[in-house]
């Protein structure tokens, strides 16, 4: 669902369109956009092969959009059911949507089906909630940077899916985590000789030298313990599906192994 183009410049490859294409051996890739679903879903669900060939589709789009809430997103999603209920991948991965769409999306079906109860739209939903609220089929992954207003934004995003839909949550990824910049019996040293610096208790010269290293050590010493503290209370608040970390890597910008290598730290994280 992403229409930034990231996943294609992952994936070191072109422009990605809303038909599958194979991008490396056994893996395809698309671009999902509302019309192409809405196109697709008369095409197979309503048999009207002339709809399907009309130009066009943004006044249909516009009216189908603002009919009830939850249409324009279960168009996206049923897609995404589609093609996990017809078997056409071993397993369908979504770049979803930003904290503030996903739950709307994920819980379309259901918001849906609440609204209409006979008809077609009532056994469309009908499926789709059966595998999107089946955690052994389907589950959300949440992705946060270690930072106070992601941290806090996913927890309330964990609080939403819970409380509010029936879909489930597999894990919580902390991404860009940095490493520890002095640990250890480090610390006390680092300590001493910033203080030291700052009140200026050696020599001009040194503490000249010094002064501009020892700033931005502590700048990154000090982003650290704020990041281990948002971290303990993402760790705690998502006990039930556990915390990934994945490191900051040093990525240069024509690298296009990145996948590969970000795909081993987490390997290795659920081992």
């Amino acid at each position: 669902m992403d229409d930034k183009g990231a996943l294609a410049r992952s994936l070191a490859t072109t422009e990605l369109q809303f038909a599958a294409r194979e991008v490396a051996p056994n893996l395809f890739a698309m671009s999902m956009n509302t019309e192409d679903s809405l196109r697709e879903y008369i095409r197979l669900f309503v048999k009207n092969p002339l709809v399907s060939t009309f130009g066009p589709l943004a006044k249909i789009l516009d009216f189908v959009a603002n009919a009830a809430p939850g249409v324009k997103e279960i168009l996206a999603v049923g897609k995404l059911c589609w093609e996990v209920r017809e078997h056409n991948y071993d397993i369908v991965i979504v770049d979803a949507e930003a904290t503030g769409h996903i739950v709307a999306q994920v819980d379309a079906p259901a918001i849906l089906s609440g609204l209409v109860q006979v008809g077609v739209i009532r056994e469309q939903t009908k499926w789709m909630q059966e595998i999107l609220h089946d955690r052994a089929t389907t589950g959300v992954v949440i992705v946060a940077t270690p930072e106070e207003m992601p941290v806090l934004e996913t927890m309330q995003l964990l609080d939403t899916l819970q409380n509010t839909t029936n879909v489930g949550v597999s894990a919580v990824v902390a991404n860009r985590v940095h490493d520890d910049v002095v640990q250890g019996g480090d610390i006390a040293v680092f300590d001493a000789l910033w203080q030291a610096v700052q009140s200026n208790a050696m020599p001009s010269d040194i503490g000249d030298a010094l002064r501009a290293p020892m700033q931005l050590l502590n700048v990154a010493t000090e982003r650290r313990k704020n990041e281990v503290g948002n971290l303990e209370q993402l760790v705690a608040r998502s006990r039930e599906c556990g915390v990934m970390f994945m490191s900051v890597m040093d990525i240069d910008a024509h690298d296009h192994d990145v996948v590969t290598r970000m795909t081993q730290v987490l390997k290795d994280e659920l081992q």
